[in-house]
């Protein structure tokens, strides 16, 4: 089961749609759906988060809490929408576009996928490249 929750005045239009795309996302890595969360925030109230639970006093996109088990995916995904909209400008992107990014991202993380070092970044780069191309091809 995915759930959506807004901390902050914003909504996905037609959640149904990312609903499917995350299960196919999942699905596409030989891995299966338990219950996951997705929360929609501000930076400040992700701030909080960082600070209290990585202690890291730093804005983020996203914090990904993982509690999966094997290959069943769950877990709760932080989304700061301030820092989604901040990095649209900054890289010149489309802002849905960047949502897609950061979505499939805190998922691929659920999924076992790291972005610590040089070679991980690049792979995740890649999945996200190839998560967010799924989103576009009919449901």
């Amino acid at each position: 089961m995915i759930n959506f929750h807004y901390e902050t005045e914003f909504s996905l239009e037609d959640a149904e749609n990312y609903t499917n795309w995350i299960i196919n996302i999942i699905r596409s890595e030989k891995a299966v759906l338990g219950d996951l969360s997705y929360i929609f925030c501000s930076d400040n109230y992700l701030l909080k988060l960082n600070q209290k639970y990585l202690k890291h006093n730093s804005f983020t996109d996203i914090i990904t809490f993982d509690y999966s088990e094997q290959k069943v995916i769950s877990g709760e995904i932080y989304i700061s929408i301030d820092r989604v909209r901040d990095n649209a400008v900054k890289f010149k992107e489309d802002f849905n576009r960047e949502l897609l990014r950061v979505m499939a991202h805190g998922v691929l993380h659920l999924l076992g996928y790291k972005d610590k070092g040089k070679n991980e970044k690049e792979e995740m780069s890649t999945k996200e490249d190839e998560k967010m191309y799924m989103f576009h091809v009919k449901q």
